[in-house]
């Protein structure tokens, strides 16, 4: 049987495509930024976004904790945005003709995978313990890998491969 590929499509889907996955990429990396100025992407500052600065007595915190009801908010919004965004990346990258076979399943399940990890381990950082914080740098930044590996992979096959 042989099997359907993205670089056979016409050429106007094929920018259609890219077009679409070069803004998803820009909405990401805007996510990923507001990540950075937030946390600063390190294990302390993840920590003090959540469960806020510590301060003497008579000190007004630089960050409050995150109320459940905020936790809830985030929790809910990003684990369906990001199903979404994996969803539909996914359905694209398996028909790539560049990545077959295990890594590209790999690629297409991780992050799914990761988004819960992620999600549920500032939950950990919260209510439980900081060290969970290492877990949600750790899955997060795989969920991104994968994201922007599948990304770069399918922009080539759409705007280069023929």
């Amino acid at each position: 049987m042989n099997e359907f590929k993205l670089n056979q499509l016409d050429v106007g889907l094929r920018w259609f495509l890219a077009i679409f996955l070069f803004v998803l990429a820009m909405g990401v990396t805007v996510g990923l930024v507001y990540v950075s100025t937030t946390t600063d992407i390190n294990p302390q500052g993840t920590v003090e976004h959540y469960v806020g600065s510590e301060v003497d007595d008579f000190d007004i915190p630089e960050k409050y904790p995150k109320s459940v009801d905020a936790m809830l908010l985030t929790t809910h919004t990003h684990i369906i945005a990001f199903a979404l965004i994996f969803v539909l990346l996914g359905g694209l990258f398996y028909y790539n003709s560049i990545i077959s076979a295990t890594w590209k399943n790999v690629l297409m399940i991780e992050p799914l995978l990761a988004t819960l990890v992620t999600f549920g381990s500032i939950w950990g950082i919260r209510f439980i313990h900081p060290a969970f914080s290492y877990l949600t740098i750790l899955s997060g930044s795989l969920m991104y890998l994968s994201f922007y590996t599948m990304t770069t992979i399918l922009l080539y096959d759409l705007i280069f491969k023929k």
